[in-house]
């Protein structure tokens, strides 16, 4: 998940159990009937098929942590397992590390869109996870592959592996190169701390990333300082002027980042400094609203200090908009069959690449609960172990199996498809 900066804390010294959860999952009596139970008994059998081969693929993308726009081996290993599958795989789409994997069952019906991130994080590897949102991508496919083949069903599947969520928007790259314009809808998951046994319908913030670039003028740090303009002082003094804006920011916005350099030494002044930073709101109004008020926090910064500033947005994401009808789809499975549903924790103080596909097309994106430690959410080493546990592979099959389904009844229920529809459009209004 992209630049992810909030955890949920279980108790100290073992994994989050449901009881840890401060306010009560809806319960299971709430569900309903489910739509077609045969059929997910067909998709429940062939995950537990594929389950050998899901845990090696998982655990070969985890031991090989690739970053954005790198993602070589996973391109290779995922493109060969859906090839071996049967699916028609087209490597190398679009993007470097980009590919889709295509598979038609009849003629007509509508087309299935599924998501496999692949890329891992500086220094902390698969700390979010991709390797289980790679793999559970692949699940979701051949899963309905085989329902598409055993049921007789007309429809499409088209699966994208997705380069560089961290940081690169390869989401948004792929969309405005036409790869989401044959799918009907699209969905995906992703992992993150939680009560165990529970998936989350939450949204996510909008997000910008900027860069406030100070030059200055080097002089000698003993001998004239005077003769110089310190952009390091500009960059850190930007930084100060955040920290006091913070104290009149929403406590759902948030503001952070860090600073680089080049050619620095203690006894010069430095002329160059950089200050890459992130700005996050529940919409993406008042995201932007927020960030101008940061830009004013970087100019006030260059004018005190006498140095140059260029302010520069690097990236701007959408908040995510979780689809009702197909996220009442998949909360009415998982509290039938594997869990609990929470609308609040998993990924709501993130930001994903996957929020601008959300706006396109009718999309979902729950978050799903895997065991962690303390203070060992996302971005952290100890998440990185987590999401090689078999704990969490069996999350991940779970929450596939409810995709899975949502995806059969978007090709097979007329009716519920024109939910689907309705309320895409309503969330535009």
């Amino acid at each position: 998940m992209c630049i992810v900066e909030r955890n949920h804390v279980p108790s100290e010294g073992r994994v989050w159990h449901p009881a840890d959860t401060i306010k009560p999952a809806p319960k299971k009596p709430g569900a309903t009937e489910i739509y077609r139970p045969d059929i997910l008994k067909t998709i429940e059998a062939r995950i537990a098929e594929l389950n050998p081969e899901l845990r090696a693929l998982s655990l070969d993308i985890h031991a090989h942590p690739e970053l954005k726009f790198e993602e070589y081996h996973a391109h290779d290993v995922l493109t060969a397992f859906m090839d071996k599958h049967g699916f028609k795989v087209e490597r190398k789409y679009h993007l470097e590390t980009a590919w889709r994997a295509t598979f038609s069952h009849n003629s007509g019906g509508r087309t299935i869109g599924i998501n496999s991130e692949m890329d891992a994080l500086p220094g902390v590897g698969h700390a979010c996870g991709h390797n289980l949102i790679g793999m559970s991508g692949v699940a979701v496919a051949l899963a309905i592959k085989t329902a598409l083949e055993k049921h007789d069903i007309s429809g499409s599947i088209s699966l994208l592996g997705t380069p560089a969520e961290e940081g690169g928007s390869g989401k948004v790259k792929l969309l405005d190169k036409g790869a989401y314009e044959d799918m009907d809808v699209c969905l995906m998951c992703h992992p993150a701390p939680g009560p165990i046994g529970s998936v989350s319908l939450s949204s996510s913030l909008a997000v910008r990333s900027v860069a406030a670039v100070y030059k200055g003028h080097t002089a000698h740090a003993a001998l004239s300082p005077w003769e110089g303009r310190n952009a390091l002082d500009a960059a850190v003094l930007g930084y100060n002027n955040i920290s006091a804006l913070r104290q009149q920011l929403r406590p759902t916005h948030r503001v952070h980042g860090i600073f680089e350099g080049k050619d620095w030494a203690p006894n010069i002044i430095p002329d160059y400094a950089k200050f890459n930073c992130i700005v996050r709101a529940p919409k993406v109004t008042e995201m932007r609203e927020t960030a101008e008020r940061v830009s004013r926090c970087f100019e006030a910064a260059a004018l005190a200090t006498g140095c140059e500033v260029e302010i520069t947005v690097n990236a701007e994401l959408s908040e995510l908009r979780q689809n009702p009808a197909l996220g009442g789809e998949v909360a009415n499975i998982i509290l039938n069959k594997y869990g609990d549903i929470d609308y609040e924790w998993g990924i709501s103080s993130a930001s994903t690449d996957f929020g601008d596909i959300s706006f396109a097309l009718p999309s979902l994106h729950p978050g799903f609960a895997i065991p962690t430690v303390k203070n060992g959410g996302n971005h952290t080493t100890e998440f990185a172990k987590s999401a090689a546990t078999i704990e969490a592979h069996n999350a991940t099959l779970d929450i596939s199996k409810a995709l899975a389904a949502t995806g059969i009844r978007v090709l097979l229920d007329d009716k519920f498809f024109e939910d689907v529809k309705r309320t895409f459009d309503e969330a535009k209004e």
